[in-house]
């Protein structure tokens, strides 16, 4: 899986001509991060969360920028929080307040009737994707849900991205979406889950790597805190983004925090982003960026 830097050392340092070039060009880009407010007031929590439910209590735009703009960080695309169910409104307003840094990925209810005219509507408002997540067994029939089936055929034809959270075991439901659809663009997050166990389990992977061959997916590499021995510098994890990386190409994968949970406890947001940028020597300047900055942008951002 080739060579892996020690925990203090950066195996593939990036020359001086090219930081030059790098500082000319937009910052890179943090693919996954949920913010939340605690003014329930004006902005309620759905149905089974409370006051009490949001951890950390609050997590704004602000408080993310004193974490991602010391990395170089100055575009993220925001996920809507699970505290707001299908109240995108703050996410919205964070979009609209402040222009060009964020992106969005919403919450539909995708057994309503006119979702189709709702993902429009977000999509004016600054979303680019909807994140698709499963109760217990619900994936297997999505594939049959007319539901699901608009959500799809509306996010192909509106050039927006469905964005699966999903456990590894729900990875042939997507791919039986992806072949039904296959003109609509998909955005699996996390490694869809796999190392969450503990360890990376090899058969799971081995089928993420072969949906590779689905040209319209895409892999968020992140929530390493979340995966394997989870620990940084998250060394253990190479050997699965390195076959990932080989499957897909750097081109569909893009680096994610996952905050505010990456700057949770031991873990910080540096910890994440420097496994990207410093420590995987089989990466290219130009691999780097790519799963940085250019893949998030051309889906996310364009």
């Amino acid at each position: 899986f080739g060579r892996i830097s020690t925990a203090g050392a950066v195996a593939t340092a990036i020359p001086t001509a090219v930081r030059g070039a790098e500082k000319k060009r937009k910052g890179w880009i943090d693919a996954h991060v949920h913010v939340w407010t605690p003014d329930v007031k004006k902005y309620p929590l759905a149905d089974g969360y409370d006051v009490e439910s949001m951890q950390p209590p609050s997590f704004t735009p602000e408080q993310l920028f004193a974490h991602c703009k010391p990395s170089g960080v100055d575009r993220i695309v925001l996920i809507q929080m699970s505290f707001y169910q299908f109240d995108n409104r703050y996410m919205l307003e964070m979009i609209k307040q402040h222009t060009g840094v964020f992106s969005g990925v919403a919450i539909v209810d995708h057994h309503q009737k006119n979702v189709a005219d709702q993902m429009k509507k977000l999509a004016a408002g600054g979303v680019r994707g909807f994140r698709i997540h499963p109760r217990g067994d619900e994936a297997k029939q999505w594939v049959r849900d007319d539901g699901m089936g608009r959500l799809w055929k509306t996010a192909g034809q509106e050039g927006l991205a469905v964005c699966p959270l999903i456990n590894p075991n729900d990875l042939p439901a997507i791919e039986r979406l992806c072949r039904k659809f296959p003109g609509t663009s998909v955005v699996i997050d996390h490694f869809a889950r796999i190392g969450v166990s503990g360890r990376v389990e090899q058969n799971y992977l081995n089928q993420l790597c072969r949906m590779a061959k689905l040209r319209q997916v895409h892999v968020k590499v992140s929530a390493f805190y979340a995966l394997g021995k989870k620990k940084a510098p998250y060394l253990d994890l190479v050997p699965m983004i390195r076959r990932v990386v080989d499957a897909y190409g750097p081109n569909r994968l893009m680096w994610a925090s996952d905050c505010p949970f990456q700057v949770d406890g031991d873990h910080t947001y540096s910890d994440s982003i420097s496994l990207i940028s410093e420590r995987l020597d089989f990466l290219s300047v130009a691999d780097k960026r790519a799963i940085l900055q250019e893949t998030a942008e051309r889906v996310f951002f364009s």
